[in-house]
């Protein structure tokens, strides 16, 4: 559930602004509204995190050997900060360097074949009446420079003469051939050059030695970061704090946040014993700022890794829906990853890590038991469609063949199962392959969790009294139990489920055109209810083309669940393959150690992409499909007390 918030404000007096702000930083239970300081003080502060997250990039790409690694000499903090300070000159000033080194070495490059050119010489001759000019011109034009043009051949290669043009003028000679280029002059001598390249690259290795030495305190960096955030958070809300400019001592000063509900009477009497005015009252509906607290039993709370990790939090007027993605991320894991015998194998490994953790003073993390469930359901997954490793069906024991279901299990591959309303069409026996069972499955999923969005919204409007609203949800629901038989009569087996006609005397044509068109109906007109029909028609009919569309998308959403067994096949496919590929030469002694490697790698392989599909289809089924159906936009803003959050 989300926890009912409270939306304080609290008085106090401006002389004691950052005394009172410590205090309740120390209470921890006031969420604030969001503040932009200014002051002195913070721009220092976020001077010297930037500086100190320069310092950690710099460093951080320093190998240590591993006897440093274990480095718990820590700075203090002036001593950080003046290092990071430090480490952000060296790094711009290795930047420019670097960038000289490059420009001079560009610079040689252009007279690699010209050999040393000394400025001062040129200087020198000019001096004396000799003014020369590089150029360079394809060999074999060479011969074609006219005769009243003094030249001096330096050298040739197959594709160039280099020549120096003698007392040519200021400009370029007016009968020079148009394939000549003038080679201008380096900077500075290209010995100056090579002399300055070598102190640059001096300077850059001692640069890097004072990074390699200074890297074993990037534990002190990281805890300096960490307390900077604080100092960072402190002083922002004690710049941007509301007050009083009269001058006076009794100048007010003021600040707004939320406070859960259950925590109230605890704030009331801190604000008393700190004797701060408070005021409170409950968020209004278009407060878009109340931030989200949940609060779950530990079940359901084993969601909350993986949503933390995606970074999608419910609006504070939205649903809690943890407990249903629970449920259903939990199904489509196992669905994808779909072989028991991965189910198993990462079950053991996380076990085993929980184990060493417990062992060494660890705290669990929270996401190992949200592994520990989703590798149990896949080993039950496994077990009900007797997959395990994508080992062939008769290879396995009887004792897992028993433990499957028949009409999905791998063991029945070949088998029709039929259905009580028609046995054969034009004498040719009809029924259900164990594939389409399971895309029924995929589909039932689709229903079952699609209309738990359409009652849960619709259970929403009844609450806050807005019952027509409520009926527009109950159309979209029809709308999805009809398309529903749409959908298994034009993707599974229009046979067994006729879109047209009758079962024996039940008119299923009739009764899912009837919901599909009776749903649309109560949708149109009751879908934006919001005190009249009228206007909520006129809504409908302003955005008619997205209204008609989302018929087509009733379909589309539940066709899509069909990715669950498709995704599903494609790991076993691959782990078929992989078998195959092993299988001949695992009796080989010589290639057996191979043959392990292969399955090894291969199956490791495949792990990681159903990883990769779980987090790609099975967090959309969630996030998108159901989360449209249900209207949650995560526009929710997580529960964050202003608190204490120093490292010591």
């Amino acid at each position: 559930m989300i926890e009912p918030m409270k939306k304080v404000s609290v008085v106090l007096l401006n002389k004691e602004r950052e005394d009172a702000l410590k205090s309740l930083r120390k209470i921890g239970l006031v969420h604030l509204e969001k503040l932009e300081g200014s002051s002195e003080k913070l721009s220092a502060f976020k001077e010297a995190s930037a500086n100190a997250t320069v310092t950690e990039s710099v460093l951080g790409e320093i190998k240590l050997p591993k006897k440093s690694k274990g480095d718990k000499q820590l700075l203090s903090n002036e001593e950080t900060a003046k290092l990071c300070a430090e480490v952000v000159a060296k790094a711009e000033q290795k930047k420019q360097l670097l960038e000289e080194i490059s420009s001079d070495a560009t610079e040689l490059d252009r007279f690699a074949f010209w050999g040393t050119v000394t400025n001062e010489d040129f200087d020198y001759l000019k001096e004396k009446g000799i003014a020369l000019k590089m150029y360079e011109v394809p060999v074999e034009k060479y011969s074609q420079i006219e005769g009243q043009i003094q030249t001096l051949l330096v050298n040739k290669d197959k594709k160039t003469a280099r020549f120096l043009i003698i007392n040519g003028g200021e400009g370029r000679p007016e009968n020079l051939l148009p394939e000549a280029f003038e080679v201008p002059l380096p900077r500075i001598s290209t010995k100056l050059l090579e002399d300055e390249i070598k102190a640059d690259e001096k300077k850059v290795s001692e640069i890097e030695a004072f990074f390699a030495e200074k890297a074993k305190y990037l534990t002190s960096i990281a805890l300096f970061k960490k307390n900077l955030e604080s100092d960072i958070e402190f002083e922002n809300v004690n710049a941007g704090m509301e007050h009083e400019s009269i001058g006076s001592e009794n100048d007010l000063a003021w600040i707004s946040g939320y406070v859960p509900e259950a925590c109230l009477e605890e704030f009331k009497k801190a604000c008393a014993d700190n004797k701060w005015a408070l005021a409170y009252a409950d968020p209004e509906d278009d407060d878009l700022a109340v931030p989200t607290k949940l609060k779950n039993n530990k079940l359901v709370s084993l969601i909350y890794p993986l949503t933390d990790f995606l970074g999608t939090v419910p609006g504070y007027h939205e649903f809690d829906i943890s407990g249903w993605f629970l449920l259903f991320f939990t199904i489509f894991f196992a669905m994808i990853f779909g072989d028991g015998g991965y189910g198993a194998l990462v079950l053991i490994l996380t076990l085993v890590l929980m184990l060493k953790a417990k062992a060494g003073g660890k705290k669990i993390a929270p996401v190992f038991g949200l592994i520990t469930l989703v590798s149990v359901a896949t080993i039950i997954w496994g077990a009900v469609t007797c997959t395990w490793f994508g080992i062939p069906v008769d290879m396995l024991p009887d004792s897992l063949k028993n433990l499957s279901i028949p009409w999905i299990s791998n063991v029945y591959e070949d088998k029709l199962w039929t259905v009580p309303w028609v046995s054969e069409v034009n004498g040719k026996a009809v029924g259900l392959t164990k594939s389409q069972n399971l895309q029924i499955f995929c589909f039932s999923l689709a229903l079952v969790q699609l209309a738990v969005a359409h009652i849960k919204a619709a259970a929403r409007n009844i609450s806050l009294k807005n019952g027509l609203k409520a009926v527009g949800d109950i159309g979209s629901l029809m709308q999805l139990i009809g398309m529903f038989w749409v959908v298994l009569s034009m993707v599974v087996n229009s046979d067994v489920f006729p879109m047209l006609g009758s079962i024996g005397t039940v008119p299923v044509g009739k009764i899912e055109i009837s919901l599909i068109a009776v749903g649309f109906a109560f949708s149109f007109v009751f879908a934006n209810y919001e005190g009249s029909i009228g206007a909520s028609i006129l809504e409908s009919c302003k955005n008619i083309i997205s209204v008609l569309l989302g018929v087509v998308n009733v379909f589309s959403d539940i066709v899509s669940y069909i990715r669950l067994w498709a995704v599903g096949l494609a790991g076993a496919a691959i782990s078929e393959t992989v078998n195959t590929l092993a299988g001949p030469i695992l009796g080989h002694a010589v290639l057996f150690i191979a043959a392990i490697v292969l399955l090894v790698f291969g199956h490791g392989l495949n792990m990681i992409l159903n990883l990769l599909s779980v987090i790609v289809h099975g967090v959309r089924l969630n996030t998108l499909e159901f989360c449209t159906h249900i209207g949650m936009a995560w526009s929710g803003v997580k529960f964050n007390p202003f608190s204490e959050k120093k490292s010591s």
